[in-house]
């Protein structure tokens, strides 16, 4: 976003629109490669925002603007395009539909009002589609389906349709049929206003039937049924009315045929979003509370009522810096206005909580990397501000005399590490301000300094997320190299042991002088260090006895061995020998130590390494082999359990070390349908074999 335009709140046809009720917000939905960014050309071509589409192959196209994307001839992040169409400005919502980058997707159906899945008619519906199909149900969010690049050689529409319903349900109907001249594909009729030719009357009238009963069973006249089964002719003004509520309210899923390149069904689709598809007015906002936790009572979606929006993508841009995608819940936001930014809850993942008041200069209307300058953005619509310092990805924008804070969306867990170091010192510096850009605008990446390790580990979402974090950490200026990631183990003792330290010196003057004896013993995981005082007699004065536990601990973290922590212990502290003059805290600390390693090399050190906890969410058609991978990296199946939907959950203890590219792995493994969480649970003894190879 670097080129910026203003025209009095008409920007390239874009008008500032006043009224919520003629907003639409849509995402488009779909995998990778099923035309998605392809069918936004189109649209808005055929709605004159610009003259000729781009191509993604040569990346020209309004949404993949990212060098990124263009690298990867696919998109990578959230884009908007809006388009005016019969005084209805439409936001469509471009999204990645590749896994890594699901980030960027669910701020786009946060964004969004209603949902357009895009699949290809040559590819089928995959399970990631199915499954983010039922989360769009579970919150009642309106659908409907494109079945897109209809001139692929291998295009098969009617089987499309077909593999639609049976995997989104039976309210997934058609609206249209493709109609087919000497074998190509020549346009469209309508189910409910066309008249087929006389080859495809059959076809046409059993799809109509289903349509129209589809119809009947979600619309509130119950006079239409009656009507039907007594062959009456029904008002088209009406079935289209009700098809609309039906759609609006999440009940009803049409599916049109569009080929983006010939422009084959755009027109209808055109109607079919600004029609059929709800306002931000029909749109419940999500829940909001104050800053201090408190819930307020719920908004809607009203001009004049008080300022609340949301932070959903941020980006940074070489020439306009900090570029904030807003979507706006409540109120209006208007130029040299203030505001207060609230941020709260993405501790975890390296954003501190934080509140500022700012101050908001301009408003945008976005076009892909264009940004058009506006004079207000009201409830229901999506602008862009500039420069706000402190906002970050999921942050609420408020008003400064009453801050607000909007309930935060799901993020996903990024579970695959990825170590980074700056080639030389000179990179260091421009490496932190990278990462810092980055983690407010990626809010999928989390950035963890290993205090053992001593590692600088990224958590990304996938390799392809990982590449797109480097290409964009390198093109800031920082020269970075990857390394493997370090798995921190710990040390204990493999049996009971006992050792004297014997710290004596004389160099004239004030010497040294400590003598104790200890005898240490291994205790249950978890159990960490239990010192025990077992002296009698006041052979240590007892002055010197917490010297001897510090001596103890300060030996404990730096290793015994192989510069591992030390862990679960009983130390007991038996006999010693103190000078009345030489003695001191220092010298026992130092006997302390040098009879921790006398007692290490009798007893031997056993090496141990983390264990996490792993939950897998998988269809059962892959549950064998989950359960055998799992068993190759050294798994402990805990249990399954059933999840519903041909869903099986497994519950299995990993090492951490095998987990490194589980991410990666459980993907290919599953072909992208299988999810899974992780969090530590203890350590276990590293196996003697793995040991002797460190």
């Amino acid at each position: 976003m670097g080129t910026k335009h203003s025209d009095n709140g008409h920007a390239g046809g874009q008008v500032a629109v006043a009224d919520p009720t003629k907003v639409r917000n849509v995402v488009l939905v779909g995998p990778s490669g099923s035309g998605k960014t392809t069918l936004t050309e189109a649209l808005l071509a055929a709605a004159g925002v610009i003259n000729r589409t781009g191509s993604v192959t040569e990346g020209t196209t309004v949404c993949d603007h990212d060098p990124a994307a263009v690298r990867q001839q696919r998109s990578v992040g959230l884009s908007v395009a809006p388009f005016m169409h019969r005084e209805v400005k439409v936001n469509l919502i471009d999204t990645p539909g590749y896994a890594d980058f699901v980030g960027e997707l669910r701020a786009g159906l946060r964004a969004a009002d209603a949902a357009l899945f895009v699949v290809c008619a040559a590819e089928g519906v995959d399970a990631a589609t199915v499954a983010l199909w039922q989360e769009c149900a579970a919150v009642g969010m309106p659908r409907a389906v494109v079945i897109a690049r209809c001139d692929h050689q291998r295009a098969d529409i009617g089987a499309e349709i077909t593999a639609c319903r049976d995997a989104f349900g039976d309210g997934v109907l058609p609206l249209y049929l493709p109609l087919r001249t000497g074998g190509r594909l020549s346009g469209l009729v309508g189910l409910i206003t066309g008249t087929p030719p006389a080859a495809m009357a059959e076809e046409f009238a059993a799809a109509r039937d289903t349509l129209i009963e589809g119809i009947i069973a979600e619309s509130e006249d119950e006079s239409l049924l009656e009507r039907y089964l007594e062959g009456g002719d029904l008002d088209q003004g009406v079935l289209i009315a009700d098809l609309e509520t039906a759609v609006a309210r999440g009940s009803f899923h049409p599916v049109i045929p569009v080929c983006a390149t010939t422009g084959l069904g755009v027109p209808e689709l055109l109607e079919m979003l600004t029609r059929a598809f709800p306002s931000p007015a029909e749109h419940e906002p999500p829940e909001v509370t104050g800053t201090d936790g408190i819930p307020r009572p719920r908004l809607a979606a009203d001009p004049d009522g008080p300022l609340v929006a949301e932070v959903v993508r941020t980006a940074v841009d070489s020439y306009v810096g900090r570029v904030s995608l807003v979507r706006v819940f409540s109120g209006t936001l208007r130029p040299e206005r203030p505001v207060h930014i609230s941020g709260h809850g993405m501790a975890e993942r390296g954003h501190e909580d934080h509140d500022n008041d700012e101050r908001v200069a301009h408003v945008y209307s976005p076009l892909g990397a264009t940004l058009r300058e506006v004079p207000y953005c009201v409830a229901g619509d999506l602008c862009a501000l500039t420069k706000l310092t402190s906002a970050e990805t999921g942050d609420t924008v408020s008003a400064p005399e009453d801050p607000l804070l909007v309930r935060p969306w799901d993020m996903p867990e990024p579970l695959l590490p990825v170590a980074v170091l700056a080639r030389t010192r000179s990179d260091e510096d421009t490496l932190a301000r990278n990462l810092a850009k980055l983690a407010a605008s990626d809010p999928t990446l989390r950035l963890e300094r290993n205090a053992e390790t001593h590692q600088l580990v990224l958590w990304c979402m996938g390799e392809a997320h990982a590449d797109v974090v480097l290409q964009r950490l390198r093109a800031g200026g920082a020269e970075v190299d990857t390394e493997d990631v370090r798995v921190p183990l710990r040390e204990t003792f493999a049996k009971a042991g006992k050792g004297h330290g014997r710290h004596v010196k004389q160099s004239g003057g004030h010497g040294q002088y400590a003598v104790c004896d200890l005898v240490i013993e291994p205790l249950p995981r978890g159990s960490g260090l239990e010192f025990v005082d077992r002296v009698v007699g006041g052979s240590v004065p007892h002055q010197f006895i917490p010297s001897v536990e510090k001596g103890v601990r300060a030996q404990m973290a730096r290793g015994l061995q192989a510069g591992y922590p030390v862990v679960d212990l009983r130390v007991s502290l038996v006999d010693g020998k103190a000078h009345s003059v030489d003695s001191s805290d220092a010298a026992f600390q130092t006997a302390a130590s040098l009879a921790m390693k006398e007692a290490a090399a009798a007893a031997g050190i056993a090496l141990l390494e983390p264990l996490d906890e792993v939950a897998v969410l998988l269809p059962d058609d892959h549950l064998g082999t989950v359960l055998g991978d799992l068993s190759g990296r050294r798994g402990r199946v805990l249990g399954t359990e059933a999840a519903g939907s041909g869903r099986t959950l497994v519950r299995a203890e990993v090492p951490c070390v095998e987990l490194l590219r589980y991410a990666i792995d459980l993907r290919s493994l599953t072909s992208g349908t299988a999810t899974f969480t992780r969090r530590f649970v203890r350590y276990d003894p590293l196996p003697e074999a793995i040991a002797a190879k460190l």
